[in-house]
């Protein structure tokens, strides 16, 4: 079937889904019994207060841990599939580095230094980096998505959204769980939580998890494994009740991941070895070592205080750090030809103080200063063919850090006027200064900068040698208007704004561009949007949906190309751009045992004007029609069921998901790299005995083992060869569970 048929079967498929869906709901509330409910209701806290997500003006999913057990969700990457606009993916080359875009607003190179468009907060601490962002489920109470930009709230670099990790709260129940999986490619994972009370006052838990897997393929050359899982993570906290109304959590995570760095799939034969693309895409060859590990580490405190019936202060003092040791050979040969190891470290201090006051009446207010003193380093070296040079090859390292810190301060306040109509105004006003120092210099030899055996070259020439500074300060203002037309629909309307910093090009070559040293300017989006928020049929359907339409300026965009001394990098303010869509979701209850859930997006993103200045010559070109979005399909859509039976042993749950991607650009200019449309198959059978203790679970993914990109390198004929490889997503696999709860 060709894409647009195809695209034009899913549109009316979902929308005639849900138009039926009043007309089922009316067939299964006859059939129903008298004790069903409706549909469970669903708190979040996506405006930093505890909410009904149906009276909450702004897009959001959420998904609760028995949600996401029920499905086997592994880790955060898995919520792409049931989240409308959304890209959540491993980034190239690691298991645990996150690429995010929602609503086509992102982060393409995870470069240190370079800052995200989608905000990542495990329990209200903000996580900067994307290395070690891709978070394994487990301790978990739910997860948030927030789409459009939240930079009232959560400040710089929510500008496409947030995602919310929110961890299970400790209660002082005496509590203790056990969880091993077994599955294809030998996966063994091992999950341990639990908590207790020391006193009637101080509760301490934790939760630890193991896991391991087989590669997908080989690098064929050596034997490694290729795409195979070596992970450990653990969290631990404390909570003290100091007074009724006073209390105080600590808490400590740590993960370290120890898989093997991935290598690419080569798309095209290589002119050097004539190495053919092979059959198996997750098999690769490299020339370097496939020692990899990614290191994150994090402490944090929360004081909540309840000073009286109207007023509440919390205070969250948070420390996060993060190092990364990797290695990348871009052309996938196996022949030394274009290989880049690298070091990554970065740390980071915030606080926060929020003051929120509520009467229970007609007006509700949270507010408060935030800090941030967060440093990322790096150095990574381009080793290049032994033959550019007499002395057996050449090497150029760059490295750097950047010093950021960032005052904002917010507020954001709800009037009621009437029990229907409620008026938001909030703002956030950010300063940010940064300093950058880069280096940037070419060794004769080969300079492997995390191999003392290896490092055996000589300083040729100094191509970068600078600091520089910037500052920049914004203010970010937030109004919505929501309307109740009755107790079981909202509609509303809404305008945020939010910007992610500026920065400074840490790739930066000065004797190609004597101007780099020069910072890039933020980006700044604005955005409009109108909604519904209902559940119709007495409660057995909750029907969501939003249109919005977002001004994009200044879009920060990478730009890489090869010249003969390497590659020469460019950060570019790409111009104006506009995006606009919509999103549909919905769930609908047919019985009190078969629930049925819908999502549906679709995106027009597209530059309205982008210049490109060559760094050598100054010249410039109008790519305004020959670029588009990355990372943003124009449409995603999925459609699933659950289903519960009752037996003498316990209930038996079967659910099964069919989720849909358009095709998807890579990068902002088209290339061999680009994934065509692609649909993915899932279900799953879980077995709960009678009482709660034991859980039996078995999961199958991507049942029709569809092959799919998530990230590559497009370099074109580079030093000799052509690199461009691809990297994929998970193939099919099948896994059994098994749990236990004391």
């Amino acid at each position: 079937m060709s894409q647009p048929k195809f695209r034009r079967s899913l549109v009316a498929i979902a929308i005639t889904s849900v138009m039926m869906m009043p007309a089922m709901a009316q067939q299964a509330d006859t059939a129903a019994s008298d004790e069903f409910k409706g549909l469970e209701r669903i708190e979040v806290t996506a405006r930093r207060k505890t909410e009904n997500l149906q009276e909450v003006p702004v897009s959001v999913s959420s998904f609760s841990a028995n949600d996401l057990e029920e499905v086997g969700v592994e880790d955060i990457t898995e919520l792409q599939q049931r989240v409308p606009n959304a890209t959540i993916q491993v980034s190239r080359g690691t298991n645990s580095t996150l690429t995010a875009y929602i609503r086509g607003v992102g982060q393409q190179d995870p470069l240190w230094g370079f800052e995200p468009g989608v905000g990542v907060y495990i329990d209200d601490v903000y996580v900067a980096r994307p290395q070690g962002a891709v978070l394994e489920v487990f301790d978990l109470e739910r997860i948030e998505v927030l789409r459009g930009p939240q930079g009232t709230l959560y400040g710089k670099n929510t500008i496409g959204g947030a995602v919310k990790y929110v961890t299970k709260e400790l209660t002082g129940y005496n509590e203790l769980s056990v969880q091993g999986t077994v599955g294809s490619f030998n996966q063994r994972d091992l999950k341990l939580s639990g908590q207790t009370a020391l006193s009637d006052n101080f509760f301490v838990g934790g939760a630890l998890a193991s896991l391991q897997r087989d590669g997908f393929g080989e690098f064929r050359n050596t034997g490694e494994e290729n795409y195979n899982k070596d992970l450990m993570t653990g969290r631990l906290s404390a909570k003290w009740l100091a007074t009724e109304d006073l209390s105080v959590k600590f808490s400590y995570d740590k993960t370290k991941d120890e898989s093997n760095s991935k290598g690419g799939h080569r798309l095209v034969t290589s002119l050097v070895t004539g190495q053919t693309p092979y059959d198996n895409v997750y098999d690769s060859n490299t020339a370097m070592p496939t020692d990899n590990l990614v290191e994150t580490e994090g402490y944090s405190m929360v004081v909540d205080w309840d000073i009286n019936a109207n007023w509440g202060f919390k205070s969250v003092t948070a420390r996060r750090e993060g190092y990364t040791n990797t290695n990348i050979d871009f052309n996938s040969t196996g022949e030394p030809i274009f290989m880049v190891p690298a070091i990554y470290e970065d740390d980071q201090t915030t606080q926060e103080f929020q003051l929120n006051y509520s009467n229970n009446d007609n007006f509700d207010f949270v507010g408060g200063v935030y800090f941030y003193d967060g440093e990322a380093c790096g150095v990574f070296g381009t080793v290049l063919p032994m033959y550019l040079a007499a002395l057996g090859g050449v090497t150029i390292d760059n490295g750097g850090c950047v010093q950021t810190d960032s005052v904002a301060l917010f507020g954001q306040g709800n009037y009621r006027f009437t029990d229907q109509l409620t008026l938001t105004l909030g703002g956030r006003y950010t300063k940010d200064e940064k300093e950058a120092d880069v280096s940037r210099i070419t060794y004769l030899g080969v300079h492997y900068i995390n191999r003392d055996d290896q490092n055996i070259g000589t300083p040729f020439a100094v191509n970068s040698d600078f600091t520089t500074k910037a500052d920049w300060s914004r203010f970010s203002p937030h109004v919505a208007l929501n309307y109740k037309l009755n107790d079981d629909m909202m509609v509303y309307g809404s305008y945020s704004n939010g910007f992610k910093s500026g920065g400074v090009d840490m790739r930066a070559d000065q004797s190609l561009n004597p101007t780099i040293s020069e910072p890039y300017d933020p980006e700044i989006v604005d955005t409009f949007e109108v909604g519904m928020k209902s559940e119709l049929m007495d409660g057995m359907m909750r029907l969501n949906a939003s249109v919005f339409y977002s001004d994009y300026q200044d879009m920060q965009v990478t730009v890489q190309r090869v010249v003969p001394s390497g590659v020469s990098s460019q950060v570019l303010n790409a111009g104006q751009a506009t995006v606009q869509g919509f999103e549909v979701e919905s769930v609908i209850a047919l019985s009190d045992t078969f629930n049925i859930t819908a999502m549906l997006g679709h995106i027009d993103a597209e530059f309205d004007s982008v210049v490109y200045t060559e760094p050598a010559t100054g010249d410039t070109t109008d790519v305004t029609n020959a670029w588009s979005f990355a990372n943003t399909p124009e449409w995603t859509g999925s459609l699933g069921f659950n289903k519960t039976f009752d037996t003498e042993v316990g209930q038996i749950v079967w659910s099964a998901n069919y989720s849909y991607r358009g095709k998807t650009q890579m990068f902002e200019a088209p290339s061999m790299l680009d994934q065509g449309s692609y649909s993915l198959v899932n279900t799953s059978l879980v077995w709960y005995q009678n009482g709660g203790n034991w859980h039996v679970g078995l999961h199958g993914k991507n049942l029709t083992d569809e092959e799919y990109r998530v990230g590559g390198y497009n370099f074109g004929p580079t030093f000799g060869d052509d690199a461009i490889v691809a990297y994929y997503g998970d193939p099919r696999t099948v896994s059994l569970t098994v749990g236990y709860k004391f």
